[in-house]
């Protein structure tokens, strides 16, 4: 199959049904420690904003991200009350609307509150809070097929390469490679169709390492580039939904805990969802998407109900569970090139993050892809190269 000058989307499966972005919670912040993380959620914020004049279509309905701007709102403890208050001085350094509250200043703003254990907090004041994940995947989907992108429902089962050796000045011996095709194993079908190309984007989330193997990332020698894998595994995260009627009111904004528990209203019928990440001796199977309940009733319910009283009384109505693309690394996105093979570009890694930067990652890949360079946002600090190097670009704010 011969598709030149074209764009083909390759997806196992069109429902999207495990897929981590339909999964999400919808949330967007600037409240990172990383430069660049903020400036990339400032980029989506403003993107989302404008979402009709971007990916709007005429021959469709205007697209309602149904944003709800309630920021997000970060307590502290006593312990980690400087690292807040770092955190905030970056944030706002890169343009970011954020106010520092004291326990009595959160009290009076959220009288639902209980402030023990808080000695500070922070709350994102623009460009914070949640949208539908769905909408934002369809509304992709449909400005990308308008403009000649092909779907392809199967699955990545190898990749064809062009290998060639070079020498370096002090002689050693690099294979430098070229993804020439994409072998796609399509449903009911035993065979792969092979699909030639010019780049490669692995934007396969939690499942990116394995994409990567295909082009022999991993499997060279030890201490080798080409034996440093793509250090991206899947981490299973449970989302609880409940109803509470006299929970928290319309003002009520993604919370985030000392504990790290967190949650946001869901709508305005008395409805919230939320979760808590597992320490690492909890991290559950990620064989399938099934969810603990008995994790909510022992770890995440009373944290809840210590910070809001209310939630004493709150009954579960629904659950799911998705997938974290996680960077046992350093917990941060993977964007740009492969330094050996050329055309293999990332985006993958994100920890949780990356429906809320995905407008302002493609940006940045079709940047690179098309001018060889970032423009909008230099996020070289995300490079692969820093796996070889050891150089960490840690988020400390990951939730």
């Amino acid at each position: 199959m011969e598709l030149s000058d074209s764009i083909i989307f390759c997806f196992a499966s069109l429902q999207y049904s495990k897929a981590s972005t339909v999964l999400s919670v919808g949330g967007i912040r600037q409240q990172y420690s990383i430069p660049e993380n903020i400036k990339m959620c400032q980029f989506s914020a403003n993107f989302l904003r404008t979402i009709n004049q971007y990916l709007g279509v005429v021959t469709q309905p205007p697209i309602d991200i149904q944003f709800n701007p309630s920021g997000y709102l970060f307590l502290a403890s006593e312990d980690g009350a400087a690292l807040l208050e770092e955190n905030v001085g970056i944030q706002r350094r890169e343009g970011a609307e954020i106010s520092l509250l004291s326990p009595a200043q959160l009290k009076k703003k959220y009288p639902w509150l209980n402030t023990e254990g808080v000695a500070l907090a922070s709350i994102g004041l623009e460009n914070e809070g949640w949208f539908d994940p769905w909408t934002l995947l369809n509304a992709f989907r449909n400005k990308a097929i308008s403009l000649g992108v092909y779907q392809s429902c199967g699955e990545v089962k190898s990749f064809d390469l062009y290998t060639e050796e070079l020498r370096t000045h002090d002689g050693d011996r690099i294979n430098f490679s070229r993804i020439k095709g994409v072998n796609v194993q399509m449903p009911d079908s035993i065979e792969s169709t092979k699909i030639e190309c010019g780049f490669v984007v692995n934007a396969a989330g939690a499942w990116s390492s394995s994409v990567a193997e295909m082009a022999g990332i991993g499997t060279g020698p030890p201490h080798s580039m080409l034996g440093i894998r793509l250090p991206v595994e899947p981490k299973k995260r449970y989302v609880y939904v409940w109803h509470c009627p006299d929970g928290p009111g319309l003002e009520c904004p993604l919370l985030i805990d000392t504990t790290g528990a967190y949650f946001r209203r869901e709508g305005v019928g008395g409805n919230y969802l939320g979760g808590l990440s597992p320490t690492e001796e909890e991290e559950p199977d990620i064989q399938d998407l099934e969810v603990d309940h008995e994790f909510f009733q022992d770890k995440v319910w009373p944290k809840l109900a210590h910070r809001v009283p209310n939630f004493q009384s709150l009954k579960v109505k629904s659950s799911w569970a998705g997938y974290y693309d996680y960077n046992i690394f350093d917990q941060s996105p993977v964007i740009g090139v492969h330094p050996l093979v050329e055309n293999l570009y990332f985006a993958t890694g994100f920890s949780g993050h990356g429906l809320q930067q995905s407008p302002a990652v493609g940006q940045a890949l079709a940047e690179l892809i098309i001018d060889g360079k970032f423009k909008a946002i230099d996020l070289s600090i995300f490079s692969f190269n820093r796996f070889f190097k050891g150089n960490k670009a840690v988020e400390r704010n990951i939730i």
